[in-house]
Protein backbone atom coordinates (compact mmCIF):
# COMPACT_ATOMS: atom_id res chain seq x y z
CA UNK A 1 0.00 0.00 0.00
CA UNK A 2 0.99 3.65 -0.40
CA UNK A 3 0.98 5.69 2.76
CA UNK A 4 -0.59 9.16 2.91
CA UNK A 5 2.59 11.25 3.00
CA UNK A 6 0.95 14.60 3.64
CA UNK A 7 1.44 13.97 7.36
CA UNK A 8 5.23 13.55 7.05
CA UNK A 9 6.98 16.84 7.90
CA UNK A 10 10.37 16.01 6.39
CA UNK A 11 12.45 18.67 8.16
CA UNK A 12 11.22 18.25 11.71
CA UNK A 13 14.23 18.20 14.05
CA UNK A 14 14.04 15.74 16.92
CA UNK A 15 16.81 15.57 19.49
CA UNK A 16 17.35 13.21 22.43
CA UNK A 17 16.15 12.72 25.11
CA UNK A 18 12.81 13.36 23.40
CA UNK A 19 10.07 10.72 23.45
CA UNK A 20 9.61 8.84 20.17
CA UNK A 21 6.83 6.30 19.62
CA UNK A 22 7.21 3.48 17.06
CA UNK A 23 4.14 1.84 15.50
CA UNK A 24 4.57 -1.83 14.61
CA UNK A 25 7.72 -2.12 16.71
CA UNK A 26 8.08 -5.91 16.28
CA UNK A 27 8.94 -5.49 12.61
CA UNK A 28 12.59 -6.06 11.77
CA UNK A 29 13.19 -2.52 10.57
CA UNK A 30 11.26 -0.93 13.40
CA UNK A 31 12.89 -3.06 16.10
CA UNK A 32 16.28 -2.09 14.69
CA UNK A 33 15.40 1.61 14.75
CA UNK A 34 14.13 1.30 18.33
CA UNK A 35 17.54 0.00 19.42
CA UNK A 36 19.37 2.80 17.59
CA UNK A 37 17.12 5.44 19.15
CA UNK A 38 17.72 4.04 22.62
CA UNK A 39 21.48 4.11 22.00
CA UNK A 40 21.20 7.76 20.92
CA UNK A 41 19.50 8.69 24.19
CA UNK A 42 15.85 8.88 23.14
CA UNK A 43 12.97 7.67 25.28
CA UNK A 44 11.31 5.01 23.15
CA UNK A 45 7.88 3.41 23.29
CA UNK A 46 6.31 1.05 20.80
CA UNK A 47 3.07 -0.67 19.93
CA UNK A 48 2.36 -3.73 17.83
CA UNK A 49 -0.66 -5.76 16.77
CA UNK A 50 1.11 -8.96 17.83
CA UNK A 51 1.36 -7.60 21.37
CA UNK A 52 -2.31 -6.63 21.36
CA UNK A 53 -3.32 -10.12 20.24
CA UNK A 54 -1.34 -11.71 23.09
CA UNK A 55 1.37 -13.18 20.86
CA UNK A 56 4.56 -12.72 22.87
CA UNK A 57 7.27 -12.78 20.23
CA UNK A 58 10.86 -13.06 21.46
CA UNK A 59 11.71 -9.78 19.75
CA UNK A 60 9.16 -7.99 21.92
CA UNK A 61 10.62 -9.47 25.08
CA UNK A 62 14.12 -8.39 24.08
CA UNK A 63 12.95 -4.87 23.24
CA UNK A 64 11.20 -4.61 26.58
CA UNK A 65 14.35 -5.67 28.43
CA UNK A 66 16.40 -3.20 26.39
CA UNK A 67 14.25 -0.32 27.63
CA UNK A 68 11.47 0.08 25.07
CA UNK A 69 8.12 0.77 26.73
CA UNK A 70 5.54 -1.48 25.07
CA UNK A 71 1.97 -0.17 25.03
CA UNK A 72 -1.31 -1.13 23.36
CA UNK A 73 -1.84 0.05 19.79
CA UNK A 74 -4.84 2.14 20.74
CA UNK A 75 -3.38 5.65 20.63
CA UNK A 76 -2.48 5.73 24.33
CA UNK A 77 1.25 5.64 23.56
CA UNK A 78 1.08 9.03 21.82
CA UNK A 79 1.16 11.94 24.26
CA UNK A 80 1.19 15.73 23.83
CA UNK A 81 4.92 15.73 24.65
CA UNK A 82 5.73 13.01 22.09
CA UNK A 83 8.29 14.42 19.65
CA UNK A 84 7.48 12.04 16.81
CA UNK A 85 5.55 8.94 15.81
CA UNK A 86 7.56 6.67 13.53
CA UNK A 87 5.86 4.36 11.04
CA UNK A 88 6.69 2.05 8.17
CA UNK A 89 4.90 1.88 4.83
CA UNK A 90 2.99 -1.17 6.08
CA UNK A 91 1.04 0.86 8.67
CA UNK A 92 -2.48 1.79 7.56
CA UNK A 93 -3.44 5.51 7.60
CA UNK A 94 -6.37 4.82 9.97
CA UNK A 95 -4.15 3.19 12.63
CA UNK A 96 -5.20 4.43 16.12
CA UNK A 97 -1.68 5.66 16.95
CA UNK A 98 -1.58 7.74 13.76
CA UNK A 99 -5.03 9.12 14.51
CA UNK A 100 -3.83 10.15 17.96
CA UNK A 101 -0.74 11.80 16.48
CA UNK A 102 -2.85 13.86 14.07
CA UNK A 103 -5.23 14.87 16.84
CA UNK A 104 -2.35 16.03 19.05
CA UNK A 105 -0.31 17.60 16.25
CA UNK A 106 2.58 15.15 16.72
CA UNK A 107 4.80 14.75 13.62
CA UNK A 108 4.53 11.40 11.80
CA UNK A 109 7.85 10.28 10.35
CA UNK A 110 8.71 7.35 8.10
CA UNK A 111 11.17 4.87 9.60
CA UNK A 112 13.74 5.33 6.85
CA UNK A 113 13.62 9.11 7.14
CA UNK A 114 14.24 8.90 10.89
CA UNK A 115 17.22 6.62 10.37
CA UNK A 116 18.58 8.84 7.60
CA UNK A 117 18.43 11.86 9.91
CA UNK A 118 20.35 10.04 12.62
CA UNK A 119 23.06 9.02 10.14
CA UNK A 120 23.65 12.38 8.45
CA UNK A 121 26.58 13.37 10.67
CA UNK A 122 28.60 10.19 10.07
CA UNK A 123 30.11 8.29 7.14
CA UNK A 124 27.43 5.96 5.80
CA UNK A 125 27.51 2.80 3.72
CA UNK A 126 24.03 1.93 2.42
CA UNK A 127 23.43 -1.57 1.07
CA UNK A 128 20.47 -2.22 -1.20
CA UNK A 129 19.39 -4.46 -4.06
CA UNK A 130 16.58 -6.87 -4.81
CA UNK A 131 18.30 -9.75 -3.01
CA UNK A 132 21.27 -10.25 -0.73
CA UNK A 133 21.31 -6.82 0.90
CA UNK A 134 20.79 -8.15 4.43
CA UNK A 135 23.64 -10.62 4.10
CA UNK A 136 25.99 -8.05 2.57
CA UNK A 137 25.12 -5.50 5.27
CA UNK A 138 25.92 -8.08 7.94
CA UNK A 139 29.15 -9.11 6.24
CA UNK A 140 30.43 -5.55 5.92
CA UNK A 141 29.48 -4.74 9.49
CA UNK A 142 31.15 -7.88 10.81
CA UNK A 143 34.36 -7.24 8.87
CA UNK A 144 34.55 -3.63 10.07
CA UNK A 145 33.99 -4.77 13.64
CA UNK A 146 36.71 -7.41 13.41
CA UNK A 147 39.11 -4.80 12.04
CA UNK A 148 38.51 -2.52 15.04
CA UNK A 149 36.46 0.21 13.32
CA UNK A 150 33.54 -0.11 15.80
CA UNK A 151 30.73 0.51 13.25
CA UNK A 152 27.06 1.14 13.90
CA UNK A 153 25.19 -1.50 11.89
CA UNK A 154 21.45 -1.38 11.22
CA UNK A 155 20.26 -4.45 9.34
CA UNK A 156 17.11 -6.08 8.01
CA UNK A 157 17.98 -9.41 9.63
CA UNK A 158 19.79 -10.73 12.65
CA UNK A 159 23.51 -11.49 12.33
CA UNK A 160 24.02 -14.86 14.03
CA UNK A 161 27.33 -13.69 15.50
CA UNK A 162 25.50 -10.89 17.35
CA UNK A 163 22.45 -12.82 18.58
CA UNK A 164 22.28 -13.50 22.32
CA UNK A 165 19.56 -14.12 24.89
CA UNK A 166 19.25 -10.34 25.22
CA UNK A 167 20.32 -9.05 21.79
CA UNK A 168 18.08 -9.36 18.72
CA UNK A 169 21.17 -9.25 16.49
CA UNK A 170 19.90 -6.94 13.75
CA UNK A 171 21.76 -3.96 15.23
CA UNK A 172 25.32 -3.49 16.37
CA UNK A 173 25.75 -0.41 18.53
CA UNK A 174 29.08 1.19 17.69
CA UNK A 175 30.83 4.44 18.50
CA UNK A 176 32.96 4.63 15.36
CA UNK A 177 32.57 7.07 12.47
CA UNK A 178 31.00 4.55 10.06
CA UNK A 179 27.36 3.46 9.92
CA UNK A 180 26.41 0.47 7.75
CA UNK A 181 22.71 0.53 6.83
CA UNK A 182 20.38 -1.71 4.86
CA UNK A 183 18.24 0.42 2.53
CA UNK A 184 14.90 -0.98 1.33
CA UNK A 185 13.65 -0.65 -2.23
CA UNK A 186 10.25 -2.29 -1.63
CA UNK A 187 8.63 1.01 -0.59
CA UNK A 188 11.18 3.29 -2.29
CA UNK A 189 12.40 4.40 1.13
CA UNK A 190 16.03 3.91 0.05
CA UNK A 191 15.66 7.34 -1.57
CA UNK A 192 15.63 8.87 1.92
CA UNK A 193 19.37 8.20 2.10
CA UNK A 194 22.24 10.09 0.49
CA UNK A 195 25.11 7.89 1.66
CA UNK A 196 28.83 8.27 1.19
CA UNK A 197 29.11 4.75 -0.20
CA UNK A 198 26.61 2.22 -1.49
CA UNK A 199 26.36 -1.39 -2.57
CA UNK A 200 23.65 -2.41 -5.06
CA UNK A 201 23.68 -6.20 -4.97
CA UNK A 202 21.42 -7.02 -7.94
CA UNK A 203 18.31 -5.94 -9.80
CA UNK A 204 15.28 -8.11 -10.54
CA UNK A 205 11.49 -7.90 -10.53
CA UNK A 206 10.03 -8.07 -7.05
CA UNK A 207 7.73 -5.36 -5.70
CA UNK A 208 7.69 -3.48 -9.03
CA UNK A 209 8.07 -4.23 -12.71
CA UNK A 210 11.70 -4.59 -13.80
CA UNK A 211 11.96 -1.27 -15.66
CA UNK A 212 10.67 0.57 -12.61
CA UNK A 213 13.13 -1.27 -10.35
CA UNK A 214 16.01 -0.23 -12.62
CA UNK A 215 14.92 3.41 -12.54
CA UNK A 216 14.63 3.30 -8.77
CA UNK A 217 18.17 2.02 -8.25
CA UNK A 218 19.55 4.48 -10.82
CA UNK A 219 17.93 7.34 -8.93
CA UNK A 220 19.41 6.05 -5.69
CA UNK A 221 22.87 5.69 -7.24
CA UNK A 222 22.79 9.36 -8.23
CA UNK A 223 22.41 10.30 -4.55
CA UNK A 224 25.58 8.46 -3.47
CA UNK A 225 28.37 10.93 -2.73
CA UNK A 226 31.57 8.89 -3.11
CA UNK A 227 31.06 5.61 -4.93
CA UNK A 228 28.83 2.64 -5.72
CA UNK A 229 29.89 -1.00 -5.69
CA UNK A 230 27.91 -3.67 -7.46
CA UNK A 231 25.09 -3.81 -9.92
CA UNK A 232 23.94 -1.38 -12.57
CA UNK A 233 22.15 -4.00 -14.62
CA UNK A 234 20.90 -7.57 -14.58
CA UNK A 235 22.74 -9.83 -14.12
CA UNK A 236 25.44 -8.18 -11.99
CA UNK A 237 28.81 -7.49 -13.58
CA UNK A 238 31.24 -9.92 -11.95
CA UNK A 239 34.81 -10.37 -13.19
CA UNK A 240 35.49 -13.28 -15.56
CA UNK A 241 37.88 -14.70 -12.97
CA UNK A 242 35.07 -15.04 -10.43
CA UNK A 243 34.54 -18.80 -10.32
CA UNK A 244 33.39 -19.71 -6.80
CA UNK A 245 34.04 -23.21 -5.52
CA UNK A 246 30.87 -24.58 -3.91
CA UNK A 247 30.55 -27.40 -1.38
CA UNK A 248 28.28 -28.65 1.39
CA UNK A 249 30.45 -26.71 3.86
CA UNK A 250 30.24 -23.33 2.11
CA UNK A 251 32.07 -21.65 -0.73
CA UNK A 252 35.41 -20.10 -1.66
CA UNK A 253 36.70 -17.79 -4.39
CA UNK A 254 39.81 -15.87 -5.39
CA UNK A 255 39.98 -12.11 -5.75
CA UNK A 256 43.05 -9.92 -6.25
CA UNK A 257 45.28 -12.86 -5.36
CA UNK A 258 43.53 -13.51 -2.02
CA UNK A 259 41.43 -16.57 -1.18
CA UNK A 260 38.10 -15.88 0.51
CA UNK A 261 36.13 -18.61 2.28
CA UNK A 262 32.70 -18.43 3.91
CA UNK A 263 30.63 -21.06 5.69
CA UNK A 264 27.45 -20.27 3.77
CA UNK A 265 25.91 -22.33 1.00
CA UNK A 266 25.37 -21.27 -2.59
CA UNK A 267 26.84 -19.20 -5.37
CA UNK A 268 24.63 -16.28 -4.36
CA UNK A 269 26.41 -16.11 -1.02
CA UNK A 270 29.78 -16.12 -2.78
CA UNK A 271 28.45 -13.15 -4.79
CA UNK A 272 27.34 -11.47 -1.57
CA UNK A 273 30.82 -11.95 -0.13
CA UNK A 274 32.40 -10.48 -3.26
CA UNK A 275 30.25 -7.35 -2.89
CA UNK A 276 31.48 -7.06 0.70
CA UNK A 277 35.10 -7.55 -0.34
CA UNK A 278 34.86 -4.93 -3.09
CA UNK A 279 33.38 -2.38 -0.70
CA UNK A 280 36.13 -3.06 1.84
CA UNK A 281 38.65 -2.65 -0.97
CA UNK A 282 37.17 0.78 -1.82
CA UNK A 283 37.52 1.72 1.85
CA UNK A 284 41.22 0.91 1.67
CA UNK A 285 41.13 -2.10 3.97
CA UNK A 286 43.66 -4.95 3.79
CA UNK A 287 42.14 -7.78 1.75
CA UNK A 288 44.00 -10.55 3.66
CA UNK A 289 42.52 -9.13 6.89
CA UNK A 290 39.08 -8.96 5.26
CA UNK A 291 39.48 -12.61 4.28
CA UNK A 292 40.32 -13.62 7.86
CA UNK A 293 37.30 -11.77 9.19
CA UNK A 294 34.90 -13.37 6.69
CA UNK A 295 35.91 -16.89 7.73
CA UNK A 296 34.29 -16.24 11.13
CA UNK A 297 31.05 -14.77 9.77
CA UNK A 298 28.27 -17.20 10.71
CA UNK A 299 25.54 -15.78 8.52
CA UNK A 300 22.10 -14.22 8.92
CA UNK A 301 19.08 -15.62 10.70
CA UNK A 302 16.64 -17.09 8.15
CA UNK A 303 19.15 -16.90 5.29
CA UNK A 304 19.75 -20.59 4.54
CA UNK A 305 19.91 -21.05 8.29
CA UNK A 306 20.61 -24.63 9.36
CA UNK A 307 17.88 -25.38 11.91
CA UNK A 308 18.67 -29.00 12.72
CA UNK A 309 18.67 -32.61 11.64
CA UNK A 310 16.57 -35.53 12.85
CA UNK A 311 16.07 -39.06 11.52
CA UNK A 312 18.38 -38.16 8.64
CA UNK A 313 16.19 -35.23 7.59
CA UNK A 314 17.85 -31.80 7.47
CA UNK A 315 15.76 -28.68 8.09
CA UNK A 316 16.86 -25.32 6.64
CA UNK A 317 15.04 -21.99 6.90
CA UNK A 318 15.28 -19.11 4.43
CA UNK A 319 13.61 -15.74 3.89
CA UNK A 320 13.17 -16.34 0.14
CA UNK A 321 9.99 -14.64 -1.03
CA UNK A 322 10.54 -13.76 -4.68
CA UNK A 323 11.53 -15.89 -7.71
CA UNK A 324 15.23 -14.91 -7.67
CA UNK A 325 15.59 -15.72 -3.98
CA UNK A 326 13.65 -18.97 -4.25
CA UNK A 327 15.87 -20.04 -7.14
CA UNK A 328 19.06 -19.13 -5.26
CA UNK A 329 18.02 -20.96 -2.10
CA UNK A 330 16.88 -24.10 -3.95
CA UNK A 331 20.02 -24.27 -6.10
CA UNK A 332 22.20 -23.81 -3.02
CA UNK A 333 20.82 -26.81 -1.13
CA UNK A 334 19.70 -29.22 -3.88
CA UNK A 335 23.14 -30.61 -4.86
CA UNK A 336 23.77 -31.79 -1.32
CA UNK A 337 20.57 -33.74 -0.70
CA UNK A 338 18.71 -36.61 -2.35
CA UNK A 339 15.43 -34.72 -2.40
CA UNK A 340 14.14 -31.22 -1.63
CA UNK A 341 10.79 -30.85 0.11
CA UNK A 342 10.14 -27.13 -0.01
CA UNK A 343 7.59 -25.21 2.02
CA UNK A 344 6.78 -21.75 0.72
CA UNK A 345 4.47 -19.15 2.23
CA UNK A 346 3.55 -16.13 0.07
CA UNK A 347 4.07 -12.94 2.07
CA UNK A 348 1.16 -10.95 0.66
CA UNK A 349 -1.67 -11.02 -1.86
CA UNK A 350 -0.33 -8.17 -3.98
CA UNK A 351 3.20 -9.62 -4.36
CA UNK A 352 1.71 -13.01 -5.23
CA UNK A 353 -0.45 -11.47 -7.93
CA UNK A 354 2.46 -9.45 -9.34
CA UNK A 355 4.86 -12.41 -9.49
CA UNK A 356 2.53 -15.30 -10.37
CA UNK A 357 4.04 -15.98 -13.78
CA UNK A 358 7.65 -15.58 -12.59
CA UNK A 359 7.00 -17.82 -9.57
CA UNK A 360 5.62 -20.54 -11.82
CA UNK A 361 8.69 -20.41 -14.05
CA UNK A 362 11.06 -20.35 -11.08
CA UNK A 363 9.61 -23.43 -9.38
CA UNK A 364 9.39 -25.29 -12.71
CA UNK A 365 13.06 -24.55 -13.41
CA UNK A 366 14.50 -25.76 -10.10
CA UNK A 367 12.37 -28.73 -9.09
CA UNK A 368 13.84 -32.17 -9.81
CA UNK A 369 12.14 -35.52 -10.36
CA UNK A 370 11.31 -36.43 -6.74
CA UNK A 371 11.32 -32.90 -5.32
CA UNK A 372 8.09 -31.28 -4.31
CA UNK A 373 6.79 -28.00 -2.94
CA UNK A 374 4.07 -27.41 -0.36
CA UNK A 375 2.40 -24.00 -0.69
CA UNK A 376 0.93 -22.48 2.46
CA UNK A 377 -1.89 -19.91 2.55
CA UNK A 378 -0.93 -16.30 1.87
CA UNK A 379 0.28 -14.66 5.06
CA UNK A 380 -2.12 -11.93 6.08
CA UNK A 381 -0.81 -9.41 8.61
CA UNK A 382 -3.99 -7.35 8.74
CA UNK A 383 -4.98 -4.08 7.14
CA UNK A 384 -6.54 -3.18 3.83
CA UNK A 385 -5.86 -5.73 1.12
CA UNK A 386 -7.38 -6.99 -2.11
CA UNK A 387 -7.16 -10.78 -2.25
CA UNK A 388 -7.36 -11.18 -6.02
CA UNK A 389 -5.32 -14.42 -6.00
CA UNK A 390 -4.47 -17.08 -3.46
CA UNK A 391 -2.14 -20.02 -2.93
CA UNK A 392 -4.54 -22.49 -4.54
CA UNK A 393 -4.35 -20.48 -7.76
CA UNK A 394 -0.56 -20.75 -7.71
CA UNK A 395 -0.70 -24.51 -7.09
CA UNK A 396 -3.05 -24.93 -10.05
CA UNK A 397 -0.62 -23.05 -12.29
CA UNK A 398 2.30 -25.10 -11.00
CA UNK A 399 0.42 -28.35 -11.65
CA UNK A 400 -0.19 -27.31 -15.26
CA UNK A 401 3.55 -26.63 -15.56
CA UNK A 402 4.34 -30.15 -14.36
CA UNK A 403 5.52 -29.12 -10.89
CA UNK A 404 4.82 -31.51 -7.99
CA UNK A 405 3.07 -28.95 -5.83
CA UNK A 406 0.24 -29.12 -3.34
CA UNK A 407 -1.62 -26.64 -1.17
CA UNK A 408 -1.64 -27.15 2.59
CA UNK A 409 -3.73 -25.45 5.23
CA UNK A 410 -2.44 -24.29 8.59
CA UNK A 411 0.56 -25.49 10.55
CA UNK A 412 -1.14 -28.64 11.87
CA UNK A 413 -1.87 -29.78 8.32
CA UNK A 414 1.66 -28.89 7.26
CA UNK A 415 3.20 -30.88 10.10
CA UNK A 416 1.16 -33.97 9.29
CA UNK A 417 2.11 -33.77 5.62
CA UNK A 418 5.82 -33.29 6.30
CA UNK A 419 5.95 -36.17 8.77
CA UNK A 420 4.33 -38.37 6.15
CA UNK A 421 6.67 -37.26 3.36
CA UNK A 422 10.12 -36.72 4.83
CA UNK A 423 12.71 -39.47 4.87
CA UNK A 424 16.42 -39.83 5.40
CA UNK A 425 18.68 -37.76 3.10
CA UNK A 426 15.87 -35.25 2.41
CA UNK A 427 16.10 -31.55 3.14
CA UNK A 428 13.00 -29.65 4.21
CA UNK A 429 13.54 -26.10 2.96
CA UNK A 430 11.28 -23.48 4.51
CA UNK A 431 10.92 -20.26 2.54
CA UNK A 432 8.90 -17.11 3.05
CA UNK A 433 8.89 -13.62 4.55
CA UNK A 434 6.91 -11.76 7.20
CA UNK A 435 5.31 -14.68 9.06
CA UNK A 436 7.18 -14.76 12.43
CA UNK A 437 5.93 -18.27 13.17
CA UNK A 438 7.48 -19.91 10.12
CA UNK A 439 10.97 -20.22 11.73
CA UNK A 440 9.33 -21.27 15.00
CA UNK A 441 7.58 -24.11 13.19
CA UNK A 442 10.81 -25.11 11.43
CA UNK A 443 12.43 -25.62 14.83
CA UNK A 444 9.39 -27.51 16.06
CA UNK A 445 9.56 -29.81 13.04
CA UNK A 446 13.04 -30.98 14.04
CA UNK A 447 11.65 -31.98 17.43
CA UNK A 448 8.63 -33.71 15.88
CA UNK A 449 10.80 -35.64 13.41
CA UNK A 450 13.08 -36.75 16.22
CA UNK A 451 10.15 -37.98 18.30
CA UNK A 452 8.02 -39.36 15.50
CA UNK A 453 6.72 -42.73 16.66
CA UNK A 454 7.41 -44.59 13.44
CA UNK A 455 11.19 -44.84 13.08
CA UNK A 456 11.36 -45.24 9.32
CA UNK A 457 14.29 -46.50 7.37
CA UNK A 458 15.50 -44.64 4.29
CA UNK A 459 12.95 -44.90 1.50
CA UNK A 460 10.11 -46.15 3.69
CA UNK A 461 6.77 -44.35 3.83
Amino acid sequence: MTMDTKFLPRRTIIQPPAHVHLVGVAGVGMSALAQVLLAQGFKVTGSDRYLDSGQELSVLDKLRRAGVGLVPQDGAGVRPDTAGVVVSTAIEPDNPDLAAARRLGVPIIHRAEMLARLARSVTTIAVTGTAGKTTVTGMIGWVLEQMGLDPMVVNGGAVLNWMTDDAIGNVRIGQGAIWVLEADESDRSLLQFDPDWAVITNISKDHFELDEVRRLFQEFACKVRRGVVGCYGAPPDFPDTFQPRLSAQGCAFDYQGVVFEITMLGRHNAENALHCVRMCERLGLSLPEVSRALTTFRGIQRRLEWIGKAKGVTVIDDYAHNPAKITAAWQAVAPHFKRVIAVWRPHGFAPLALMMEELTRAFAAVIRGDDRVLIMPVYYAGGTVQATVDSVRLVERLARAGVAAEAVGGYDDLQARLLALARSDDVVLFMGARDPFLPVFALRLVFELDHFLVDRVSGAR
